[in-house]
């Protein structure tokens, strides 16, 4: 485990991207001509999420996690935008937020990608059914469709892909990160199964649930927000 795979991160990496390409292609495809309505609310989305991303104080760990997973909520606004706007507003919104926060890296990039396609995994499915049903049950199915692809996605690339790289490029020992994870957990005994049971699954599940239920109090009063900016910017 404590020898990293570049082939491996390379190809879970373009698996992933291939996958997300082919959707927004075909969706992208049906949606050739974007408003200003559309251009407009998802940059003030996109700036709600970076800063959310980008600025510390919006960010914190969980004394019952390892220290070096953070709670950081930059998928709400971008939830907010494809629900309200469509799929593509809510891919663009994590988009930008992640080219802007690139410049930033500390992890060769891969970090920011990995949450790009963690943020994509959770909100395009619950966006596209939330489209096709546009109702309160919609809403419900895809929110809870989201939350599970994107924990299996994130468990998996997490501790089968990310745990590798960030051992080789931040110069983390095996034993360094074994510590700190059992230093909140003894039962964590590895950093392959144990860790994706014990850290990834019921991390992942946690802020999943913290987004959801976000997005759901904060979705009607932000989006009709933003209609009012948008609208005053075209004025």
């Amino acid at each position: 485990m404590s020898n990293f795979d570049l082939t491996r991160l390379v190809v879970a990496i373009v698996c992933v991207l291939g996958i997300l390409i082919f959707v927004l292609y075909k969706f992208i495809g049906k949606n050739k001509v974007f408003s200003t309505r559309f251009i407009s609310s998802t940059a003030i989305f996109a700036a709600i999420s970076t800063l959310l991303y980008i600025v510390p104080y919006f960010k914190f760990n969980l004394p019952f996690f390892p220290a070096f997973l953070e709670m950081h909520f930059e998928e709400v606004p971008a939830f907010i935008a494809a629900f309200a706007y469509g799929p593509l507003s809510g891919f663009f919104v994590l988009l930008i937020k992640t080219i802007i926060k690139l410049p930033f890296t500390s992890s060769l990039g891969v970090g920011e990608l990995a949450d790009l396609i963690y943020g994509c995994a959770l909100i395009l499915p619950g966006a596209f059914i939330y489209r096709k049903f546009h109702n309160f049950k919609g809403t419900i199915l895809g929110l809870s469709v989201g939350f599970f692809v994107q924990l299996i996605v994130s468990s998996f690339f997490t501790t089968f892909v990310i745990l590798d790289f960030y051992m080789f490029v931040m110069g983390f020992s095996y034993e360094m990160l074994i510590g700190m994870c059992q230093a909140v957990n003894p039962n964590i005994t590895s950093l392959t199964w144990p860790f994706f049971i014990y850290v990834a699954v019921p991390f992942n599940a946690f802020k999943n649930i913290i987004i959801v239920l976000l997005t759901l109090i904060l979705y009607k009063k932000i989006h009709q927000l933003v209609d009012r900016l948008s609208q005053r910017k075209q004025a």
